[in-house]
């Protein structure tokens, strides 16, 4: 039997580590070169990892929702059907601490997780832990909730060399030293685990005196689970923390009158001489911030590091937020100044549609020079936005609502939306900005002068 070891690749954009969101084959499963065998999520995007082998799979290692690390083992494929010892191959012994750890993972408790079996097997080629080497027991944590013990504060190695078996114990408040092992060479399995929390007292009643739980009155609910925060959530944490943590922002709004513009492309949708469809209202607007950003170019730069210079690019790369099951993605619009208002419809739509469906790769979520976020499409008429860092500004559009109005001395009702540009005031002051929004207003309140210029 001969077994490759496939590590998780380097994802690109320099990410060091993905979330294994779904396996899409199995152990036993046969394998052909470049089929895909999972699904992960890095911070940028949701890919699909191909195999490098064809075989049969032999070990999957990870869980999914497991967080893993570029360069761990991934998967084990066997490049020829495998035969058993009962067989009486000349395959040799079997190992018997690897036999064990495959038994409990197809009994779907002993997945793999980050930085198990780093070492390879002398027979097999097989990346397992060295004979003889035990895990070192994590005291258990104290949570607060229904079923919470307190904290286990014993320490020294304990027989476990399952990740998923150890997760398990502090998830129920099992103390490993106590708990009696029935696995091969004294391996405590997730069945003793199992057991041993049957055993425990569990329940309402149970959890009332748990040191973890506060008193009757406090104040405090109790926490009925917790979920941890996907890599995107993290990604866009950090991203927004340092932005609001190092940019001293500032924001100028204005309401404004967009009714020429729905009319004009309700029209355009309506015409039967229309080649494809009508722009989008977020295409339209987008092509008025572009021109816009030609004659104000201090908000599509970034601030070097040490804050002494502004960095200009060789064009106007435009982010344009989209919403997604994952959370709020940002695809990249390159050269957004080169392009017609039918090219930017188009390619807004397509990036935004891969973005949702995950299959935005990380190029084309990164890179953007300003941002623009259509927020109104969410039903929203303001926001608080914060830069897309590193860039110095970003343009928010609320919803396009009819409204009394004031024309010509006369209440009218209008579409009226707000734009509201938040600014880096590092790199310019509040009167440049406030010109660049005019510009903006002034094509959307006159888009048939400003279409024809474009």
């Amino acid at each position: 039997m001969t077994a490759q070891v496939f590590r998780l690749p380097d994802l690109g954009e320099g990410l060091t580590e993905a979330a294994l969101v779904k396996w899409l084959v199995a152990v036993g499963d046969t394998v052909v070169t470049d089929q895909p065998i999972a699904e992960v999520e890095t911070a940028k995007s949701v890919v699909e990892v191909p195999s490098p082998f064809a075989g049969t799979v032999a070990a999957l290692h990870g869980a999914e929702g497991d967080v893993l690390m570029v360069g761990a083992p991934f998967v084990e494929v066997d490049a020829e059907a495998a035969v058993t010892p009962a067989t009486g191959s000349s395959a040799g012994a079997v190992d018997v601490e690897h036999e064990a750890y495959r038994a409990e993972e197809r009994a779907g408790s002993g997945n793999v997780l980050i930085g198990y079996g780093t070492a390879a097997a002398k027979a097999s080629g097989r990346t397992r832990r060295p004979r003889g080497a035990v895990a070192t027991k994590s005291p258990a944590r104290a949570t607060s909730g229904v079923g919470a013990r307190a904290t286990v504060s014993s320490t020294g190695p304990v027989a476990v060399r399952s990740p998923i078996v150890r997760r398990l114990a502090q998830e129920r408040g099992i103390d490993l030293h106590a708990v009696t092992p029935t696995g091969p060479e004294g391996i405590i399995t997730r069945a003793d685990v199992l057991g041993a929390a049957g055993g425990a007292t569990r329940g309402p009643a149970a959890s009332s005196a748990s040191s973890t739980l506060r008193p009757a009155g406090s104040g405090d609910p109790m926490v009925a689970r917790t979920e941890p925060l996907s890599m995107l959530r993290k990604a866009v944490g950090a991203k927004m923390t340092r932005s609001r943590a190092e940019i001293p922002e500032a924001t100028v709004w204005v309401d404004v009158d967009a009714t020429d513009l729905w009319n004009m492309r309700k029209s355009m949708a309506a015409d039967p001489a229309q080649a494809g469809p009508a722009p989008s209202l977020t295409a339209m607007i987008a092509s008025f911030v572009v021109a816009a950003l030609r004659d104000f170019p201090v908000l599509a730069t970034r601030l070097s590091s040490d804050g002494t210079s502004l960095e200009y690019f060789d064009g106007i790369h435009l982010g344009v937020a989209a919403d997604s099951e994952r959370g709020l993605l940002v695809p990249v619009v390159r050269h957004a100044e080169a392009m017609s208002i039918a090219q930017l419809d188009d390619e807004i739509r397509r990036l935004a549609d891969a973005a949702r469906a995950g299959t935005a790769t990380p190029d084309q979520l990164t890179g953007s020079t300003f941002t623009l976020n259509n927020y109104g499409s969410l039903g929203v008429d303001g926001s608080a936005a914060i830069i897309n860092h590193p860039e110095v500004a970003i343009l928010g559009i609320g919803r396009m609502i009819e409204r009394p109005w004031v024309v010509d001395g006369a209440i009218v009702p209008r579409r009226i939306t707000q734009l509201a540009l938040v600014f880096d005031h590092r790199v310019c002051d509040g009167g440049y900005a406030a010109g660049f929004l005019r510009a903006v207003v002034d094509a959307i309140e006159h888009p048939f002068r400003r279409y024809a210029e474009l």
